[in-house]
């Protein structure tokens, strides 16, 4: 779930929600933020798989663990892509 594979599409793992998020971190932004941000988006059926709150935090977790997102001491969220 975490990769796409033969039987999960990108825009259904982990990895393609990530990028979907990274596009939203314009600025730091708060989990409810991020949330409410992709909330608006999936709404549209913009996206082909639908993904709940607990996945926007595994994707989350994810990208902190690669280096993508870091957290400042406000506790918002921003994209650490150099």
């Amino acid at each position: 779930m975490i990769l796409p594979s033969k039987h999960v599409s990108i825009s259904e793992s982990l990895f393609g929600l990530g990028g979907i998020l990274l596009k939203f971190l314009d600025k730091p932004k708060t989990l409810d933020e991020l949330w409410w941000d992709y909330a608006k988006v999936n709404n549209t059926k913009q996206f082909p798989a639908h993904h709940g709150f607990d996945n926007i935090v595994f994707a989350l977790d994810y990208l902190f663990c690669i280096g993508a997102v870091n957290i400042d001491g406000q506790g918002k969220i921003y994209n650490d892509i150099t």
